[in-house]
């Protein structure tokens, strides 16, 4: 039996691997970090997430802590996010608090109490590889899995780490949280940045903290077709939401210029490139170098592609560009295995 924190932001896959852990005979600690203190109506740091976790806490007979850990939310997650849109980068907040909270901090944390690993409710699944090496591996569920945003987790992360629902479908989840009478078995899944609410959205969070300028939309051989009102919100391969109207085709942001205060717009094809190069990278298990399979996004199919030494992925087919900070995963040639992963430059 093994003394178990469990993050618990509020959601049924959470509240589900709680209540497995303590079906399996381990000692069970709910916890909840408090990362935003600002308004909040989407993602996984509302007031009614921390009682929705607070009240499943009590119905499985747990105890349940909460952890402010907001100024290292501010400092890793809030703040970076911000400067990302001054410098016309595109970044993945979720990656970055996974990065430095839930599986650094949290982990920290637990540690000096004493625990012997921390669990989440992510689709992933952790096991043992060739030679006792710990493995990342994606979750059961194709349509759920959630690897992509944890592929910064080392040797030692994976050795402390528990992912009870990995082994699970989304549907099996829900059907074992209604079969225990949990409160969170019909909540909806999170699907937005907490920070940034609904209602407002980001040109009201990014509006209240830097000065947003107007930008000139060009095509590719300078031509003038418009404006758009705020240059620091615009991202690579967007399509909606700029001055085109009437053109004879679709035409996707290929390039974005916050200094000048440009927006380049061309063909489809015009965002293809052989390929990207790589930096900040994190390994699950030490370098790797050849041939791979890159994931661009959460939700992208992994493509064949090989990644040298010095970092740049070389695509076996010219893929869309992928926008700088955001973060490309690779995985083993099966599909299955995280090896790491890093942002674009």
């Amino acid at each position: 039996m093994s003394a178990v924190l469990v993050a618990m932001s509020g959601g049924v896959d959470s509240s589900v691997a709680a209540a497995m852990l303590l079906d399996e005979g381990h000692e069970v600690v709910g916890v909840t970090m408090r990362l935003w203190g600002g308004e909040s109506d989407t993602g996984c740091c509302s007031v009614a997430d921390v009682d929705d976790a607070r009240r499943v806490a009590q119905q499985l007979g747990l105890d349940h802590l909460v952890f402010n850990f907001g100024d290292d939310f501010l400092t890793h997650v809030v703040d970076p996010y911000v400067a990302a849109h001054v410098a016309g980068r595109t970044p993945n907040p979720c990656i970055e608090c996974n990065r430095h909270l839930k599986f650094a901090r949290l982990s920290e944390r637990a540690e000096i109490l004493g625990f012997d690993a921390v669990a989440t409710g992510h689709h992933a699944r952790v096991a043992a590889g060739p030679a006792g090496r710990w493995e990342l591996r994606r979750g059961a569920d194709p349509a759920k899995d959630q690897s992509y945003v944890l592929h910064m987790l080392g040797q030692r992360d994976l050795s402390r780490t528990l992912f009870p629902v990995g082994e699970m479908s989304k549907a099996e989840v829900r059907e074992r949280a209604a079969a225990l009478g949990l409160r969170t078995a019909v909540k909806p899944d999170s699907q937005d940045v907490c920070f940034i609410t609904s209602t407002g959205g980001r040109r009201s969070f990014l509006g209240a903290r830097i000065p947003l300028h107007p930008g000139v939309v060009r095509d590719r051989s300078g031509g003038h077709l418009g404006t758009v009102e705020a240059v620091e919100m615009v991202t690579l391969g967007q399509r909606r939401g700029l001055p085109l109207a009437g053109a004879a085709h679709r035409r996707y942001v290929i390039d974005v210029d916050v200094p000048g205060r440009t927006v380049t717009v061309g063909d489809d094809a015009d965002l293809l490139r052989p390929d990207v190069d790589l930096v900040d990278l994190a390994w699950t298990d030490g370098p790797v170098v050849g041939e791979v399979l890159a994931q661009t996004s959460a939700h992208a199919a992994a493509r064949p592609a090989r990644l040298d030494p010095d970092g740049r992925l070389s695509w076996r087919e010219p893929q869309r560009r992928v926008a700088p900070g955001q973060s490309v995963v690779l995985y083993d040639l099966t599909d299955t295995v995280v090896l790491g992963g890093g942002l674009a430059a």
